[in-house]
């Protein structure tokens, strides 16, 4: 599964060690997102899958999107389409 609603800093495979750091704490707090209590899975519009076959969802929890959340916290940025650069 992909979070779909977000552009988030690779952890993977980082361009330079700025991403990296942004990476780890933006999974960090998405993980404490998570965990913090019951959240739904929507499907993205228009899209069920990414080009790697993972499922496209949406986090959700009081009809808020944990995306968002990460995006207010500067750790993500929202999806625009394409990923651009970190470094």
């Amino acid at each position: 599964m992909r979070v779909a609603d977000i552009d988030a800093p690779e952890i993977s495979t980082p361009k330079c060690a700025s991403e990296l750091a942004l990476g780890d704490k933006a999974t960090e707090r998405l993980i404490e997102l998570v965990n913090e209590g019951p959240f739904q899975l929507q499907a993205w519009l228009g899209r069920d899958t990414d080009r790697y076959g993972r499922k496209l969802r949406v986090l959700v929890r009081d009809g808020r999107s944990l995306g968002d959340r990460l995006v207010s916290e500067g750790l993500a940025r929202t999806w625009s389409g394409r990923r651009e650069p970190w470094c």
